[in-house]
């Protein structure tokens, strides 16, 4: 079973008609995209899952700028801002901030697409963002092979960290046993088989969950395989 890893996009953006263009067309493109109108509903869907936001900048209820501070403040996560003004002093004064780019209303979907997907490639050269992963109380940092559950330390084996690094980077989404097993395969030299994968989902378990019997981060869908999940961030 082919599995197609969506890249998750939050767009903060009050108009209707402006949000359900980029969305239908984002996901067409293989992004999910999840819309809050205003900073309040931006702020309810905000969670470390997103791998990037498009930002408008003028909001019901306050600016781009607040929501911007508000995200930076937890993450790295990169920021497109859309604007309405093409005003010189409105865009520096967002990429002095941090944002990643901006695009000026009104714009082609063609263009923010391209926009969004030279953010992503940069991001990921550069590897800023996705050296440290999060999931509810779990930090994983790929460059010191390290896990933290309450900023305490937990020591896994290889096999387990490979296996909890691919849950982390494909949060809320179900993974299916057989792709799994494909990318375990031979992580230490053997052959990893069904078998092998229930025990370390086990342990894994024993070792990130409070009660690995009543699992509430890693959850098997029965059938298919297992999902990490991180709904609230």
């Amino acid at each position: 079973m082919e599995v197609k890893l969506l890249k998750k996009i939050l767009l903060i953006e009050d108009d209707e008609n402006i949000s359900f263009g980029i969305k239908t067309y984002l996901e067409k493109k293989d992004f999910k995209v999840e819309v809050g109108y205003s900073l309040e509903k931006g702020k309810e869907k905000f969670n470390l899952s997103y791998s990037l936001i498009i930002l408008d900048m003028n909001l019901p209820d306050g600016t781009g700028y607040e929501f911007f501070s508000f995200i930076k403040s937890k993450s790295n996560i990169p920021i497109i801002f859309l604007t309405v003004r093409n005003d010189d002093e409105e865009i520096v004064r967002g990429l002095d901030l941090g944002a990643d780019d901006y695009i000026t209303k009104p714009f082609k979907l063609s263009i923010l697409e391209s926009r969004i997907n030279t953010v992503l490639r940069r991001v990921k050269r550069d590897n800023t963002l996705d050296d440290i992963l999060f999931c509810k109380e779990l930090k994983l940092i790929k460059s010191q092979t390290k896990v933290y559950k309450k900023d305490d330390e937990v020591n896994m084996t290889c096999r387990e960290y490979r296996l909890l690094e691919m849950f982390m980077e494909n949060q809320n989404q179900t993974l299916p046993r057989e792709f799994i097993l494909e990318r375990l395969w031979d992580i230490e030299g053997d052959f990893v088989n069904d078998n092998t994968l229930t025990v370390t989902i086990k342990r894994l378990r024993e070792k990130v969950e409070e009660n690995s019997n009543k699992p509430t981060i890693i959850k098997t869908i029965r059938g298919i395989g297992y999902r990490m999940e991180n709904e609230n961030g």
